[in-house]
C-alpha cells in the first residue's frame, strides 16, 4: 500500500392593506409596467436567493466605499460525481488497469501528449488538465485523494444534500457548511460578502449571515435589461418608488436593500475589471463563473465566498479516456482555473479554490465503458498559501479487498476535515469554530495543506 505525503486518516402585490389603498402615483405604474421584468430577473433575486433576513443587506458601505481587500474562499462543486481515478490518475497502481481495459488513462511517456501527466512518480494528471501543471510545478496546487463523504449514500441528491450541509446521513439541516463559516468569520461586512453564480441559492450558502445568487452579476441592475427604453434610470427610480409604497415590512425592507445593493454593485463598476494577464476564459458556466467571480474580487466589494456550479460528471457510458466526454469536461474545468489563476496574479496570494464533488465513480469500467456511482474521490486546492505539488491523505490501494464495498475507491479524509483546514485557516476563523454540528476535526486528521 502507498502511502502520500500526508498520512492523516480521516474518519452532504397585493396591497398591504386592503382595498382602501390609493393607488400608485402614475409614474410609479409606468415603472411597474416596464420594470417588472427586471426586477424579477435582477432584483429580486437578491430576496430569492437569500437564505436570512435581509438585514445583511443593509451593510452595504464597504461595496459603495471600496472595502478592503480580504481572503476569499472559491468552492468550486463538480455536481454529477466526478471520476476522481481519471483526475488525479493512479499510474503506479496495476490494478487501476486490470479493472479498466477500455478508459483507463495510459501511464507517462515521455514525448506523448494523450497520457496522464506524472506528479510523482505514482499519480498524475488527466491530460487535459494539462494547463493545471504549471501550477502543481509552482507548488500552489495540490490534490486530496481518496477523498469524500463517510456516508454510503450512492444518490446525487442525497450526497450532495449532505456535502453542502456537512451532515452526513442528516435530512432536514437548515443551513450550509460555508454560512456557518460567514458567521464565525470577522470580516467586514458587505452585500456582496457571499455570492454565487447560478439562479438558484446552492446548499452551502443557506443560512445566516445570508448571501446572492446571480445568474449574471451584469444583470444585477434594475434599468439595465436590453428591453428596457432608453429613459431607464427614471424607470428604475419609479419602480423603486413603488416597490417601497406598495410593500410593508420585511418586504419593503429587503427591496430597498436590494436595490441600495445594486446601487452598490452599479458603483463598483465591474466593466473596469476584465481579463487581466492575457487570461482567457472558456465560455462555459465553469469559465463565466469564475471570471465574474475574479471581477468581484478585482473590484474590492467585500467578497469573501464565491460559488460556481460545474455539471456534467456522471459518465455512466462513453466516459473515455483520454478524449472523449469527461476529457472535455477536465479541459474546460482546468482552461477555467487556469485563466482564473492568471487574471487574478498576485491576488492569488488571497484566494483560494476548493473543488468538490458528492462521490466517485466505481473503480471498475461498467458495460457501456462508463463508470457508476462510487464513493472516493479526489479534490483539487488552488492558491493562497497552499504547500502545493503533493498528492495528500493516505492511498488505500485498489486491489479487490481494499475497494469500498469490493467496488469503489474507499475514503481516507472525510471531506469534512478538509473543509474545515481550509475554512479556518484560510478565512481564519477561530480555533473553536464548529463548522460541522457533531463532528470534530483534530489536526492530525487534516490533510496538511498549510503545513
Amino acid at each position: 500500500m502507498r502511502r502520500m505525503a500526508h498520512e492523516g486518516l480521516g474518519h452532504p402585490p397585493a396591497c398591504a392593506h386592503g382595498s382602501a389603498c390609493a393607488p400608485p402615483p402614475a409614474r410609479a405604474v409606468r415603472a411597474e409596467a416596464i420594470g417588472r421584468r427586471a426586477f424579477v430577473k435582477a432584483g429580486a433575486l437578491a430576496l430569492v436567493g437569500l437564505a436570512a433576513p435581509p438585514p445583511f443587506l443593509l451593510r452595504t458601505a464597504g461595496a459603495e466605499q471600496g472595502a478592503a481587500r480580504g481572503r476569499v474562499l472559491v468552492a468550486v462543486f463538480q455536481r454529477g460525481a466526478v471520476d476522481g481515478l481519471s483526475m488525479i490518475v493512479p499510474h503506479g497502481e496495476p490494478a487501476y488497469y486490470a479493472a479498466r481495459a477500455a478508459i483507463a488513462i495510459p501511464r507517462p511517456e515521455a514525448g506523448r501528449a494523450d497520457v496522464a501527466v506524472d506528479l510523482d512518480g505514482f499519480f498524475g494528471l488527466h491530460p487535459a488538465l494539462g494547463p493545471l501543471k504549471p501550477l502543481w510545478d509552482d507548488r500552489r496546487l495540490a490534490a486530496v485523494h481518496a477523498c469524500g463523504s463517510p456516508h454510503s449514500s450512492r444518490s446525487h441528491f442525497d450526497a450532495q444534500d449532505f456535502m453542502e450541509t456537512g451532515t452526513p446521513g442528516v435530512k432536514g439541516t437548515a443551513d450550509g457548511w460555508l454560512a456557518r463559516a460567514l458567521a464565525a468569520s470577522a470580516a467586514p461586512a458587505s452585500a456582496f460578502r457571499a455570492v454565487a453564480l447560478g439562479s438558484v441559492l446552492p446548499r452551502s450558502l443557506r443560512g445566516q449571515p445570508g448571501a446572492l445568487a446571480l445568474p449574471n452579476v451584469r444583470d444585477f441592475n434594475v434599468g439595465q435589461d436590453p428591453g428596457m427604453p432608453p429613459d431607464s434610470r427614471g424607470a428604475r427610480q419609479g419602480f423603486e418608488a413603488m416597490y417601497a409604497e406598495r410593500s410593508a415590512g420585511p418586504l419593503r425592507d429587503a427591496g430597498r436593500e436590494s436595490f441600495e445593493a445594486m446601487r452598490a454593485l452599479r458603483d463598483a463598476g465591474l466593466e473596469r475589471f476584465p481579463p487581466s494577464n492575457g487570461a482567457r476564459y472558456p465560455r462555459s458556466r465553469t469559465g463565466e463563473g469564475l471570471r465574474q467571480i475574479a471581477q468581484l474580487i478585482k473590484a474590492d466589494v467585500g467578497l469573501e465566498v464565491g460559488f460556481v456550479d460545474s455539471g456534467g460528471w456522471d459518465t455512466h457510458a462513453a466516459q473515455g479516456n483520454e478524449r472523449g466526454q469527461l476529457a472535455a469536461r477536465f479541459t474546460d474545468l482546468a482552461e477555467s482555473l487556469a485563466a482564473f489563476d492568471r487574471d487574478l496574479g498576485a491576488r492569488m496570494a488571497d484566494v483560494v479554490v476548493l473543488t468538490m464533488s458528492e462521490f466517485g465513480r466505481t473503480v471498475r469500467e461498467n458495460g457501456n465503458r462508463g463508470t457508476d456511482h462510487g464513493h472516493g474521490t479526489a479534490m483539487l486546492v488552488l492558491g493562497g498559501d497552499v504547500r502545493g505539488g503533493r498528492v495528500l491523505g493516505r492511498w488505500p490501494g485498489l486491489a479487490p479487498d481494499h475497494l469500498y464495498d469490493r467496488r469503489d475507491l474507499a475514503i481516507t479524509t472525510d471531506f469534512r476535515d478538509l473543509f474545515t483546514e481550509v475554512a479556518t485557516h484560510h478565512l481564519h476563523l477561530p480555533a473553536t469554530t464548529a463548522l460541522f454540528p457533531g463532528y470534530t476535526t483534530p489536526p492530525a486528521s487534516r490533510p496538511g495543506l498549510f503545513a
